[in-house]
C-alpha cells in the first residue's frame, strides 16, 4: 500500500489514531479472521492502550465515512472491528512476522 493510502486508513476513536482490523489485513496481506485469531493467540500483547473493539456506535459512525464498504448480505461481520492504535500496528506485525515464520 502506498503511504497515502495507508494515511487515509487512519481514523481518530476516542481521541487515538487507530487503523481497523480489516485494512490492516489487507495492508499485511492475510484475511481479517487470521489477523484475529493471531490476536486472540496472543492476547496478553495487547492491553488496552494497543487494541480496543469498536461499540456499534462507533462502527456506525465510522461506516458513514467510509465510502468503499460493500453492501449485501455476508459482507460485513457480526463482530465490530478490532482498533489498532500505533503500538497495536507494531506489535501486531512483529506477532504476525512470529507466526509466518512459524510455519
Amino acid at each position: 500500500m502506498q503511504l497515502q493510502v495507508i494515511q487515509q486508513k487512519i481514523y481518530e476513536v476516542r481521541g487515538q489514531n487507530v487503523m481497523l482490523d480489516f485494512d490492516l489485513a489487507l495492508l499485511y496481506e492475510v484475511e481479517t479472521k487470521v489477523l484475529n485469531q493471531a490476536v486472540k493467540r496472543n492476547i496478553a500483547s495487547f492491553p488496552e492502550d494497543f487494541m480496543f473493539r469498536l461499540t456499534r456506535d462507533e462502527y456506525n459512525s465510522l461506516r458513514s465515512q467510509i465510502v468503499n464498504l460493500e453492501s449485501g448480505k455476508g459482507k460485513h461481520s457480526k463482530y465490530n472491528p478490532l482498533t489498532f492504535t500505533e503500538h497495536g500496528v507494531t506489535m501486531l506485525a512483529s506477532v504476525l512476522k512470529s507466526e509466518r515464520q512459524e510455519k
